[in-house]
């Protein structure tokens, strides 16, 4: 197994579009979180990925 480390120096609007796009990320998997926890506390089933997916209208 090969290992390759990188070293990233993004510049002021990178940083911005990063810390956006992280902060996106959290945000969706906060909201998949919480809907898979609901679900199970409402109906004692759980929520596959699919299932999840199938919830929302993705762009």
């Amino acid at each position: 197994m090969r290992v390759i480390k990188a070293r990233l120096d993004p510049n002021t609007k990178q940083k911005q579009l990063l810390e956006q796009s992280f902060g996106n990320c959290r945000w969706l998997w906060n909201y998949c979180l919480n809907l898979m926890n609901e679900t199970y506390k409402d109906t004692g089933k759980g929520l596959s990925g699919y299932e999840v997916k199938k919830t929302h209208t993705w762009p």
